[in-house]
């Protein structure tokens, strides 16, 4: 697969997560706007991701039955109708309606993520992984830059009126520039049920599970930093602007794209190693967020610390499983993907309802201690032999696969 190709994937990828994460930067606007307390501001971003998962259930196995450059298309021109409806929106539950929607149909990240690792050689698998998720990476942190500035000049609603009108143009490119693929499929019905068979099936093996339980506490860690990050700086002693807020994406970006060799550590066979020493620096990484009240400086290294060590797990994982599932590798992603909702969702819902009761040193604590839990689920992995998978296993399957 050719750079530009990669690249226009990236962009997919990261303008359909940012229709997700795009409140972060501006809950306390927001949720004022829509009649919704400081408690329940972390809502915003949760509804997203219960679609995000309803989709992950429901619409990922379509990308092994059905032409996943039509399935990309198809997905971002619905997303586009759920941003604007919740640019639009007069009352919470039409934005929630709207943010539903809009997370549904944003597994078009997981359709995107598995054309492109069955459209690259095997020797390159991880490296375009790692290319198309670093759009992940900025739809969730750029975009807090950019809804930054938006919000200030032209309030919230700019912020999907824009995700809509970016989703209908990658629409259209995405159907002009990328090929068809020229893989055989079963009839629609017959395979769509033996996705879903098979997306049940993943969750009876252990070493899906132990990637998948990583991808748990990994995003719910991430979510934790990222869902509470803006009500301690616009509150005392900072008072920062949402602009000034959205600021920290940057932190982020450079800590995530920092971690683009994570593919070609993956493609070398070190995945898994990779994953430990990350799951070790993300735990550190809330030791400097916990300063927040006293430093940003100290902040921002944490938030680089912290997003360098998510995108290196992330991107190992998912070499892993698409390595040695390759002949189905959108139910594989769509399954570990549900993990990754779930963790995310139940970060951003805690974080702010701990951070009204316990201030930001209980957001900290909840953060560090979802990544002790990533890193032990990743030493138990590494040690116990269950059903006969063993860590031995996977690294020749990364070295076969990629």
């Amino acid at each position: 697969m050719d750079v530009w190709r990669r690249l226009l994937l990236a962009v997919v990828c990261g303008v359909a997560v940012a229709s997700v994460y795009a409140a972060q930067p501006v809950l306390e606007p927001m949720g004022r706007d829509l009649g919704l307390s400081a408690s329940l501001a972390g809502w915003i971003v949760a509804i997203g991701q219960f679609g995000y998962l309803a989709g992950l259930v429901l619409l990922v196995p379509f990308g092994d039955v059905l032409d996943r450059r039509r399935l990309i298309a198809g997905h971002l021109v619905v997303t586009a109708v759920g941003t604007a409806a919740v640019a639009v929106a007069s009352a919470a539950w039409m934005a929630f309606v709207g943010l539903a929607l809009a997370g549904v149909f944003a597994v078009v990240v997981q359709t995107t993520v598995a054309y492109a690792a069955s459209a690259s050689a095997p020797a390159e698998r991880g490296h375009t992984i790692g290319v198309v998720t670093s759009g992940v990476v900025v739809g969730i942190l750029g975009a807090r830059v950019v809804t930054g500035a938006l919000a200030d000049a032209w309030g919230w609603r700019s912020i999907y009126l824009a995700l809509a009108v970016l989703s209908l143009f990658l629409a259209a490119l995405v159907l002009y520039l990328l090929p068809a693929e020229g893989r055989s499929r079963p009839p629609v019905g017959a395979g769509y049920r033996r996705a879903v068979r098979a997306l049940g099936g993943s969750f009876r093996e252990p070493a899906f599970l132990t990637r998948g339980l990583i991808a748990f506490f990994l995003f719910a860690s991430f979510g934790a930093l990222w869902n509470g990050l803006s009500l301690p700086l616009a509150d005392a002693p900072w008072r920062l602007t949402e602009s000034q807020i959205g600021l920290f994406g940057i932190a982020g970006l450079a800590g995530a794209l920092g971690a683009a060799r994570a593919g070609r550590w993956a493609d070398a066979g070190r995945a898994i190693p990779v994953s430990g020493l990350a799951l070790g620096l993300l735990t550190l990484s809330w030791l400097a967020i916990a300063q927040l009240p006293r430093s940003l400086w100290l902040l921002a290294i944490g938030v680089v610390a912290l997003d360098f060590a998510v995108q290196a797990v992330h991107v190992s994982n998912q070499h892993l499983l698409t390595a040695s599932h390759p002949d189905r590798t959108s139910s594989v992603i769509g399954g570990y993907m549900v993990f990754y909702a779930l963790g995310s969702a139940l970060g951003a819902t805690t974080t702010t309802a701990l951070f009204a009761t316990h201030g930001w040193t209980g957001s900290s604590l909840l953060g560090a201690g979802f990544a002790v839990c990533g890193a032990v689920v990743w030493g138990v992995g590494a040690r116990v032999r269950s059903g006969g998978v063993t860590v031995d296993r996977e690294l020749r399957v990364e070295r076969v696969g990629g």
